[in-house]
């Protein structure tokens, strides 16, 4: 069976975002007057928990004595604080992804996005790294609360193969961490896996791949394990290859 859709994670996966979603946390908590603040090495703990209000539930039901605190008007004003600096420049695409969307578009390849980071920080990705266009090339997205359970829970991508109309035959999700690579694969999705800043230790033994990114002919990825030895970078003839080998 040729390759029919291509279903991506965006933090960590589209873009190197979570630094940013780190600083951005602490610079809410700062303007919360709350003295809290997430050090890289504590955020790495912390992203086992997906989701960013549940996240910081997480953290609070960890503390000897949590403060009265509104998680939900917390988080938001970490997202406004996220998504301005987003429409600044601060991300971009990780090496390949663009070339693969272009790749994916031409080919005829449909294209989605299942997340559990909210849509107004999706939306602030793919505009200001693939201009005005960036979210229609996406035929569905589904992120943040849209499904009653989150990653490593297989309802965003069980929602995201229902609202296209197929089964995971076909299709195959790029993700970057070990929650995300569980997802997929309990929605019965194979995984190529591109761990990035936060998730380069994650277990992604469940993927068909792990690459270093997605590469690029002047400059290949990394083969970590899996799929893709020797090749350099990931094309939509490659993954049509892969998941072919699966059927």
């Amino acid at each position: 069976m040729a390759l029919r859709a291509i279903l991506f994670d965006v933090d960590g996966t589209l873009a190197e975002t979570e630094e940013v979603h780190r600083q951005s946390f602490n610079a809410a908590f700062r303007a919360a007057g709350l003295d809290w603040h997430w050090s890289r090495e504590l955020y790495r703990e912390l992203l086992a928990v997906t989701g960013g209000k549940e996240r910081i539930g997480h953290f609070l039901a960890g503390l000897p004595a949590p403060p009265r605190c509104d998680v939900t008007a917390l988080h938001r004003a970490k997202t406004e604080r996220y998504t301005a600096l987003v429409a600044g420049g601060a991300v971009g695409l990780r090496p390949g992804v663009a070339r693969l969307l272009a790749e994916a578009r031409a080919a005829g390849v449909r294209l989605a996005i299942a997340t559990t980071t909210t849509p107004a920080n999706v939306a602030a990705l793919l505009a200001a790294a693939l201009g005005p266009e960036g979210p229609a090339l996406f035929e569905v997205m589904v992120a943040g609360d849209a499904v009653p359970r989150k990653k490593p829970a297989p309802d965003v991508y069980q929602a995201v193969l229902e609202a296209m109309g197929l089964d995971p035959a076909g299709c195959i999700a790029i993700e970057d961490s070990r929650n995300g690579v569980l997802s997929a694969r309990r929605a019965g999705l194979p995984v190529l896996a591109t761990p990035g800043l936060y998730t380069g230790d994650d277990d992604l033994r469940h993927a068909l791949a792990v690459l270093s990114d997605l590469g690029e002919p002047d400059a290949p990825y990394c083969h970590l394990s899996g799929a893709g030895a020797g090749e350099g970078w990931v094309t939509v003839e490659t993954l049509g290859r892969w998941v072919v080998g699966l059927g």
